[in-house]
């Protein structure tokens, strides 16, 4: 099952005009990226075999506000609940409160309206935190909304005077450890004697009366079907649902599981992790305005209870000065990249800006190294010397592009923890055509492509429209990529070939790729995944002021020729959408996270002519400097050159400590 990522509407509605065409003919419909819109699995004899272990990642999007919207989009129900939390909780309007698993933020806005001033909502669900903070933006609510994994709360200890667990949120794991893990995680973030409440499924009650087949109308557009069944343990409900369009077909065909517990059971887990005066206050049985199946939150049970615990104590010291080896591109050696092959008075001035900037960095202390020939003499002494390695080396070992992950390999075989991709991401995102496959399966938009290999030196039976754009397969930089580049006719495209190959090399790949129209955009992430990163304001290339005739591209003239016309591109705010935003927000969190990135990133993208966005390509160690598309996008949203350098150096440390890297 591929993850129910959820693409705006009006993008949903051309996907499927594609998919249809594709049924009809049997060849894919123009401008798809993916073949139809979710696999449907048809009947199955197991679920419990279908379910993922991290299920609860992909599930929460538009399909869950569109069934379950009865209950948590209903106003009614909400306040009421409120009404019953606040009173239970004890809370005053100056209360620190944090919802856990808080979703599209119902709660915590409804606290917000109330006069409530220190509200906290946290969930791991982008696309209901992108909605928690929309809201409390139109309404001017002072809500913070973060997102992040409940069994590694991003507070420090002693925060909270109260934490809520609403709405049965508790349970999605798939082991009951990791729900101790919630707890104690609870426990940490709650001062001394604060109070819990957990607002979870009547376990017990579901395992008598729990429906194996239910299916129900959400609106006059969408219905859904569901089955149900125990576990193998019969410890937890698996579900499945098929969400169906009445004109677009299925929509979503997803699993999921959920942990069931007892009264006593809930009662002894508090105890074990740390809580006091564990009290069962109400049933709650919610009732909807559908009228139909409510699963696990017709009948609830409410507890409260009370950290254990004594004060956390005097703050940690200070942390130490941290020692950072900076490796950058050796100077001294030829660079096939830049137009003349070698560093000019344009890169030193890039790499004082950079000097600059990390210098005013406070708790750091910077050493900087750029002699390849010295480099295994050099990895020894930062390991001696240096805390880690600020890996700015995106030219490659010996300005060798092709060997940029061999600069992370041998920081690895070192064990020196160090900033950016590991040698594997780069090698994933080294190659266009790889990072293209591994989108269309997570069910992500792509262009159409052709794979060249070096022996290939003819076009045959190649079946995408005009025009096309013929780029390296491996690459960065835009190395290759001119006005040239692009082309609308068989002649043009084999000129184009010649020409690239001349330049890159006869033993290179290349791919043929459809030539979108729409918006040029970037999409810039700073820190890391399961944490809450930062997600930069999306840019796009304005090409206004290029002459009629050239092709709308970001290519190597727009980057290392100052004379030439593509000088006078300039990157601007997207201005997209709201639903294309959160599309693209979400589908570059789940590319994140695949393909392994760590502490920043970019990701490239372009919109077809029906403006549906389709990924170009991810670039794990993104340009550094100044002036670079990334620094554009942390300019937008408020951060210098040198606060955009802190916040990579500060996710790493934060992923050193936590020991992801350390071997």
């Amino acid at each position: 099952m591929k993850d129910p990522l959820q693409l705006p509407e009006s993008l949903e509605i051309s996907r499927n005009q594609e998919k249809s065409r594709s049924r009809r003919t049997g060849k894919p419909g123009k401008g798809t990226g993916r073949s139809q819109l979710t696999d449907i699995l048809g009947p199955v004899e197991d679920l419990e075999s279908y379910v993922k272990a991290d299920w609860w990642r992909h599930l929460f999007n538009a399909n869950y506000l569109r069934t379950d919207g009865d209950v948590v989009e209903d106003t009614v129900i909400t306040r009421s609940e409120v009404d019953l939390f606040s009173r239970l909780m004890h809370l005053d309007a100056d209360s620190s409160v944090l919802d856990v698993c808080c979703g599209q933020g119902r709660h915590c806005l409804e606290l917000a309206r109330r006069g409530f001033t220190a509200v906290t909502g946290i969930d791991r669900s982008h696309y209901l935190i992108s909605r928690a903070r929309g809201s409390a933006k139109t309404e001017q609510l002072g809500v913070v909304f973060r997102e992040g994994d409940a069994r590694r709360l991003p507070f420090s200890a002693d925060r909270f005077a109260a934490v809520s667990l609403a709405g049965n949120s508790f349970g999605y794991f798939e082991t009951a450890e990791d729900d101790a893990r919630v707890l104690r995680e609870v426990l940490r973030v709650l001062q001394p004697g604060g109070i819990l409440l957990l607002d979870v499924t009547d376990g017990e009650h579901i395992r008598q009366t729990y429906q194996p087949r239910s299916w129900e109308w959400i609106d006059r557009n969408y219905f859904v079907c569901r089955e149900r069944s125990l576990s193998a343990d019969g410890q937890r409900l698996i579900s499945r649902e098929v969400i169906t369009h009445t004109r677009k077909g299925v929509v979503a065909d997803q699993f999921y599981a959920e942990r069931l517990y007892r009264a006593d059971e809930l009662r002894s887990l508090l105890a074990e992790n740390g809580f006091r005066d564990s009290e069962l206050h109400e049933e709650i049985f919610t009732a909807s305005l559908r009228n139909q199946d409510l699963g696990m939150m017709g009948k609830r049970l409410v507890f409260t209870a009370r950290a254990d615990k004594s004060p956390a104590g005097p703050k940690k010291p200070a942390r130490p000065v941290q020692r950072v080896a900076v490796l950058l591109g050796d100077p001294r050696k030829h660079d096939a990249v830049k137009p003349d092959g070698t560093f000019d008075d344009d890169d030193y001035h890039t790499l004082n800006e950079l000097k600059n900037a990390l210098t005013g960095l406070k708790g750091y202390q910077f050493t900087f190294f750029d002699d390849h020939d010295r480099l295994f003499e050099d990895a020894m002494t930062v390991k001696a010397e240096c805390d880690f390695v600020f890996n700015l080396c995106d030219e490659g070992f010996v300005n060798d592009a092709a060997k940029e992950l061999h600069v992370p390999a041998l920081l690895e075989m070192l064990g020196i923890p160090y900033t950016g991709g590991t040698p594997q991401c780069l090698a994933y995102c080294y190659d266009k055509s790889l990072v293209r496959g591994i989108a269309v399966e997570m069910g992500l938009p792509a262009p159409r492509a052709a794979f060249i290999r070096p022996d290939e030196t003819a076009f045959i039976d190649l079946a995408i429209p005009f025009p096309v754009i013929l780029k390296p397969n491996s690459g960065d930089s835009s190395f290759g990529i001119t006005a040239d580049s692009v082309c609308h006719d068989v002649a043009q495209m084999e000129a184009a070939l010649v020409r690239l190959r001349e330049r890159c090399g006869y033993d290179k790949p290349i791919l043929v790729e459809e030539f979108l129209t729409g918006e040029d955009i970037s999409v810039g992430i700073l820190g890391n995944v399961p944490e809450d990163p930062t997600l930069l304001p999306i840019i796009r290339e304005d090409y206004s002021e290029l002459p009629e005739g050239l092709p709308r591209i970001c290519g190597y003239e727009a980057k290392w020729d100052p004379a030439s016309p593509y000088a006078k591109v300039r990157s601007v705010p997207a201005g997209l959408g709201e639903e294309t935003e959160r599309f693209l927000h979400a589908s570059c969190l789940q590319l994140f996270e695949r393909l392994g990135c760590r502490d920043y990133a970019r990701f490239d993208w372009r919109l077809d002519a029906r403006g549906t966005p389709r990924l170009l390509e991810v670039n794990p160690n993104p340009g550094w400097c100044w002036d670079g598309h990334l620094n554009k996008m942390a300019d937008l949203h408020g951060l210098s050159y040198q606060d955009m350098l802190g916040r990579i150096l500060g996710a790493a440390v934060a992923r050193f400590e936590r020991g992801k890297v350390r071997r």
